[in-house]
């Protein structure tokens, strides 16, 4: 069974002795999805003529008090029920773990979540190799997980005459990966170097980066061609993004980071998670990937603050009554937002029609502590049409600058390291592994310190600071943090300056 991302083992057992007044019994704190099962395996029995117990039977689902919930439990529970009708004996399911829907007809159809079942299974294991029977659509999609041996069924015929030692079922070809979703060339966006620097950064240390100007600057269009910039992921990665999508639904996904962009009118529930089956939300399924948050401001205040759990720690808590889960959250936030709520407050050729009333309830839609969590704070200015006339630059091609980016991303693995088989990127060191990352000599503190006191910034900005200097670096193939990389970050960072001058002004 599927609790947010992962999966908990149920046992299923069945026997012919039922209640007396002809009904079966089904145990085990089941909802109405695990009640009708009963009704689905036997129409498939008798679909494909096989035999089923005789008389009244009574199911039970252990643990009893656990809620059992989805449709995964239809293929175990006709396995139960043709044990129970003596087809084969218990031994035969002893490492067995079964998961997938059944139709009248007797088809295995997929079913959400079979990777977290097979990583689950992995995790159980002793001294034998776990088997997951499944559908052949969530066979192919397990195929890459490397420990436990997967089978894939298209009827249940066929799924319990293997059981029984009656038939053979080869092993399913692992599923072709779907086409990467198209990118546009970074090229193609005249102008706003600032800003495709701020990209290139953001993509090699896994900053997370904001976006300020007015309606069609083109932020947008600059946020939408990170992708493009980012490495693919790694093994382990794609098993993390595989086991997070298989448990929100039946997608198969393509070998690319995820790009995740929710819509302003999105729920607390929905980017965080949660529902009535506890199901992953927008930031767990922009894990190992990008969260794109198009016109911040209008996105409720309560789900903004919700983000500040994970960008800080990777992961997001959702509380129930009854249970708490953690579910992973470790994104690449990036953002864009208008100036004011008409969006042209400081543009050179259209005035702002805002009172300051309502610009400072505007920019006050963004928290403090929510905009110091992101790294790089850049403004992209309307351009003069006369930018838009110039030829492409080659040299802010998307491929050069994923070639920049997979250097410098190399340079981190081989001084950062890896935790649980994925690369540390710059943007998660702490404060021990970043000094000794950074190494910086006194005159580059020197500037550090000047720097922070001159914008009147305290701890968590110097760390943040240090992080994108040292990606600076990287990008520069520079052991050590320059005074000029120190500089830059700050000048990527000036977003917070330029709100309190707007404030100031508009006062």
């Amino acid at each position: 069974m599927i609790f947010g991302v992962q999966a908990v083992p149920i046992i299923v057992e069945a026997t012919a002795r039922g209640a007396s007044d002809g009904t079966p019994r089904i145990l085990g704190l089941v909802d109405a999805t695990v009640r009708e099962a009963y009704h689905r395996v036997l129409n498939a029995f008798h679909a494909l003529d096989l035999p089923s117990p005789r008389g009244v039977t009574t199911v039970n689902f252990a643990p009893s008090s656990l809620r059992k919930h989805g449709a995964g439990f239809d293929l175990p529970l006709a396995l139960a029920l043709a044990s129970a009708a003596g087809l084969f004996g218990p031994e035969r399911t002893r490492t067995l773990y079964a998961y997938g829907e059944v139709s009248l007809r007797g088809e295995l159809l997929p079913a959400r979540g079979a990777a977290c079942v097979a990583l689950m299974a992995l995790a159980a294991a002793t001294d034998e190799e776990p088997t997951l029977l499944c559908s052949l659509e969530d066979a192919s999609s397990c195929q890459g997980i490397e420990g436990i041996s997967v089978r894939g069924a298209a009827t249940l015929a066929d799924a319990l005459y293997w059981v029984a030692g009656q038939r053979e079922l080869p092993r399913p070809p692992a599923a072709p990966p779907r086409p990467a979703p198209y990118c546009a060339d970074l090229e193609d966006v005249r102008g706003h170097e600032t800003g495709k620097r701020a990209l290139t950064v953001a993509a090699a240390g896994g900053h997370n980066l904001l976006f300020l100007g007015p309606p069609g600057s083109g932020k947008t269009a600059l946020c939408r061609r990170l992708p493009g910039l980012m490495p693919q992921p790694s093994a382990a990665e794609q098993l993390e993004i595989l086991q997070i999508h298989t448990a929100a639904s039946q997608q198969q996904l393509p070998d690319t980071r995820p790009f995740r962009a929710p819509h302003h009118s999105s729920s607390s529930a929905s980017l965080l998670g949660g529902g009535h089956e506890l199901r992953p939300g927008e930031v767990s399924l922009a894990h190992r990937g990008i969260l794109f948050l198009d016109e911040l401001p209008e996105f409720r205040r309560d789900a903004l603050e919700a983000l500040r759990q994970p960008l800080e720690d990777g992961q997001v808590t959702v509380g129930r009554a009854r249970q708490v889960l953690m579910m992973p959250a470790m994104f690449t936030l990036v953002a864009a937002m208008n100036p004011c709520p008409c969006g042209f407050h400081g543009h050179p050729h259209r005035p702002c029609t805002c009172t300051p009333a309502a610009l400072k309830r505007y920019r006050n839609r963004l928290s403090g502590p929510l905009l110091d969590r992101l790294d790089l704070q850049v403004e992209i200015p309307a351009l003069d049409p006369t930018v838009l006339r110039q030829p492409p630059d080659s040299a802010w091609s998307t491929e050069p600058l994923r070639s920049r980016v997979l250097a410098a991303q190399a340079r981190q693995l081989a001084r950062n390291g890896t935790h649980q088989r994925v690369p540390v990127t710059n943007a998660r060191l702490q404060d021990r592994e970043l000094a000794r990352a950074c190494a910086i000599d006194s005159k580059v503190e020197d500037v550090l310190e000047d720097v922070l006191r001159l914008h009147r910034q305290g701890g968590r900005a110097r760390v943040r600071l240090l992080r994108v200097a040292r990606t600076l670096a990287d990008l520069n193939d520079r052991a050590q943090v320059a005074a000029t990389d120190i500089l830059e970050a700050a000048s990527m960072r000036g977003f917070a300056r330029n709100r309190q001058a707007a404030w100031t002004t508009s006062r």
